[in-house]
């Protein structure tokens, strides 16, 4: 049996079912599913990481002939580069929120019973206030450890009473510790992690929103994904609703097709 390293540095058996789940989430078509684990298969050797996997998954989609299908597989990463500062987190993390409703603010300054805080996003529903914290990691291996929840909920309790504040969000693009969690269900604090809590974490907000960011967009340089972002246009959907949005690249009319064209197909709902 082949085990597979994981990002945290687990070990767990190569499961055939993981990576036909994965690449059906990213909707990949059911004809290509099979061709994709074969490939995969006959890369596997024991102790294989789960990047490795990852890549060779990219490599055949890129081979494909339908490389756009490569860009929908790659959302964990494309989240892990909505920094380095974490705004562009931030402003993501509102950006579902308020197609679930909300009415948001982002980078707030609130003053507590003791001291002054930044407040990542304000989500206000149903009468309901909610504190959130955007905790962004680059690093696909970490997690938001059980001092990530202490912070929050200590910062919560300072602002709640002056600013009419009802709960405490945490809100990150990787995991948390199951200590954190723990901590969180006692306290009441509500988290949200890529994959938790099971079929409401981060992940599925975004493929039921589909809402998916600019940097799933493998026609767009990196500096080009930073400049769209510095400008606040965050989501594959600004620009398919407003392709002028991209004037700012000063692209050529091919380029600007390319982009837009699998903008489009991103958005497009299976």
């Amino acid at each position: 049996m082949y085990h597979v390293i994981k990002a945290d540095h687990s070990r767990e058996p190569f499961s055939e079912q993981a990576i036909i789940g994965s690449i059906k989430r990213a909707g990949i078509p059911h004809a290509l599913q099979g061709e994709v684990l074969t490939y995969v298969k006959n890369k596997l050797y024991d102790g294989i990481s789960t990047s490795e996997i990852y890549q060779y998954i990219l490599d055949f989609l890129s081979q494909s002939g339908r490389p756009y299908f490569k860009s929908k597989y790659s959302l964990k990463e494309a989240i892990s580069m909505l920094g380095p500062t974490g705004y562009p987190f931030e402003d993501f993390i509102a950006r579902i929120l308020d197609a679930e409703g909300y009415r948001t603010k982002v980078r707030q300054i609130l003053s507590g019973k003791c001291v002054t805080h930044e407040i990542d996003v304000l989500a206000e529903k149903e009468g309901k206030t909610s504190m959130i914290e955007a905790k962004f990691h680059n690093s696909p291996g970490a997690r938001s450890e059980i001092h990530v929840a202490l912070y929050t909920h200590a910062r919560f309790e300072d602002v709640k009473t002056r600013n009419k504040i009802d709960d405490v969000w945490l809100v990150t693009n990787t995991k948390t510790t199951i200590d954190a969690n723990t901590y969180a269900q006692c306290s009441g604090m509500k988290i949200i992690s890529w994959d938790y809590p099971a079929g409401e974490g981060l992940r599925d907000l975004i493929e039921k929103s589909h809402l998916h960011p600019i940097t799933l967009l493998t026609s767009l340089s990196n500096s080009q994904k930073m400049t769209l972002l510095e400008n606040h246009i965050i989501l594959c959907k600004d620009i398919v609703q407003n392709p002028i949005s991209l004037n700012i690249l000063y692209l050529s009319p091919q380029e600007h097709e390319k982009i837009l064209s699998e903008a489009e197909f991103i958005c497009k709902e299976e």
